[in-house]
């Protein structure tokens, strides 16, 4: 069973030569424990062409010290990584190779750096012995296992200071003023890999050209592309290890990026995107089979416990949860089932080609100003005829039906503003605030909608099974003045979004 935890450390620069100072100086720091020397020897793992570090990311196996074994980092943030750690084996496990899928796929792991460290460890601790951060000086020699510089070697000494499990972040900024007064530096590596990897590449001291940024439209729509394709890389290890919001926000960015070829039809190919749309919509189907029910459960669940106890009449609670039981799928299961999938593993193969070979058509090297209010406002314009139709119906089945349509062209529009946004600037940033809040008075009248169906069925089954079906009525009542609320609102809403200075803006 794989342990994880989050790692908070600073790295510094430091020489064969270099002594730490007086760290009891620091504020918080009672006593500096020395634990001695440890010898490290750890092995670095990625593909051949560097997959795992172009993400930050770090596959070793490690023998010496505590925690010998695999471990798997993820970058969370600066000096902030999550260590999914197992058992010492000779071949990688396969909970770890699961989490590496994503990027990984068909290529092969094999070894990349050696590492070996002669760890020198002092423990800081507080007035009451409690351990508050382990600070090491660490001897390294790297070694290059495998690609260009095979066999090239690199020397260095560092220093880290790793918060200890639970402790205050303010212990970080106390010693590192006092390691800063003697005169060390931050290092300018992220991790000993990141610095192995370029001490031991051939002519690593060359800097690399900053790529160009977006200039035509097609490049604009093509950042949005890479950057929901990306995200839905990235969340893939977050949902398999099962992360709050995880499956929500990978969702999202199948959503986001099926919008962006529709919505960009003339600038990118459809023969090509829209096969591609049809399997992101697979996706999300997939993704969302638990999630719908789970948003229901927790909408139902919270309008239970805000009830006084003299109207929650009848085993209510214990009927909800026999009611969402009956309904979910096992999607937990499911969804890896999904993620290990050579459907899913195509449509990854395939985001990648067309990211990497994008279908443009002659429209995609126009200007931005030109190109892409025109997509945006087109989108627009949907939305508007949907709006419009929806509050022309007369309350019932067939509005609630028509705001549901224009719910998902308010989605569209939104994310036709998000892609414009780096180069419309202000204008689309204010377009897609206020779609946004079309959107969300029109996904919470669907929520509603959806949750009143519920609550008629937990009534029907309620009344088979004798109970009293009050309170599920006193529910559907209260999601239905919701509703209506909602409907009140937005045509307010929708005059905001609906401003002509707001259209005209975007075409400036």
């Amino acid at each position: 069973m794989a342990d994880t935890k989050r790692e908070i450390e600073r790295k510094y620069e430091a020489t064969d030569d270099t002594r730490l100072p007086d760290l009891t100086r620091a504020a918080g720091v009672d006593r500096t424990v020395h634990h001695g020397l440890t010898e490290l020897d750890a092995v670095y793992y990625d593909t051949a062409d560097l997959r795992l570090a172009a993400d930050a990311l770090t596959l070793r196996r490690r023998t010496g010290g505590a925690d010998e074994g695999w471990h798997l980092k993820f970058p969370v943030a600066t000096g902030i990584r999550d260590e999914i750690h197992e058992p010492l084996a000779d071949t990688l496990p396969p909970s770890l190779a699961a989490l590496l899928r994503s990027r990984v796929r068909h290529a092969e792991i094999a070894p990349v750096v050696r590492l070996l460290s002669a760890r020198d460890v002092h423990h800081l601790t507080a007035a009451d012995g409690a351990l508050l951060a382990e600070v090491s000086i660490d001897r390294v020699r790297a070694e290059r296992l495998a690609g260009e510089g095979t066999g090239t070697t690199a020397v260095w000494t560092e220093i880290e200071v790793e918060l200890a499990d639970d402790g205050d972040p303010a212990i970080l900024d106390a010693v590192e003023k006092r390691l800063r007064k003697a005169g060390i530096r931050p290092a300018r590596s992220a991790s000993k890999l990141a610095r192995a990897l370029a001490e031991t590449a051939p002519g690593h001291r060359g800097k690399r050209p900053e790529p160009d940024g977006p200039r035509t439209a097609g490049d604009h729509v093509l950042a949005y592309v890479r950057e929901q394709i990306r995200a839905i890389v990235d969340l893939d290890p977050a949902v398999r290890r099962d992360l709050p919001d995880s499956v929500h926000r990978m969702r999202v960015a199948t959503r986001r990026l099926r919008s962006t070829f529709k919505t960009h039809r003339r600038l990118l190919d459809r023969e090509a995107t829209d096969p591609l749309g049809a399997e992101l919509k697979w996706l999300a189907a997939e993704l969302g089979l638990d999630r719908d029910q789970e948003v229901l459960d927790e909408r139902l669940g919270s309008r239970i416990e805000a009830l006084p106890a003299a109207l929650t009449l009848g085993p209510v609670r214990g009927r909800l949860r026999a009611w969402s039981a009956a309904r979910r799928t096992g999607s937990r299961r499911r969804i890896i089932d999904v993620l290990d999938g050579k459907r899913y593993l195509d449509l990854l193969d395939a985001l990648d080609a067309l990211s990497a070979d994008p279908p443009l058509r002659p429209a995609a090297g126009r200007a931005p100003g030109k190109a892409l209010p025109r997509a945006v406002l087109k989108d627009y314009e949907r939305l508007a005829t949907r709006v419009g139709h929806a509050l022309g119906q007369p309350p019932g089945p067939e509005r609630d039906a028509a705001l549901h349509e224009a719910r998902k062209a308010a989605k569209r529009a939104r994310y036709a503003g998000e892609a414009a946004r780096p180069a419309l600037g202000k204008p689309a940033k204010r377009f897609t605030r206020r779609v946004k809040a079309v959107q969300t008075v029109l996904g919470d009248h669907q929520d509603s909608v959806v949750a009143r169906e519920a609550l008629r069925m937990l009534a029907i089954q309620s009344h088979a099974a004798g109970e009293t079906a009050f309170t599920w009525g006193l529910l559907y009542g209260q999601e239905e003045a919701a509703a209506e609320a909602r409907e009140r609102e937005l045509p307010e809403v929708w005059a905001r979004a609906s401003a002509p200075g707001l259209r005209a803006d975007l075409k400036r």
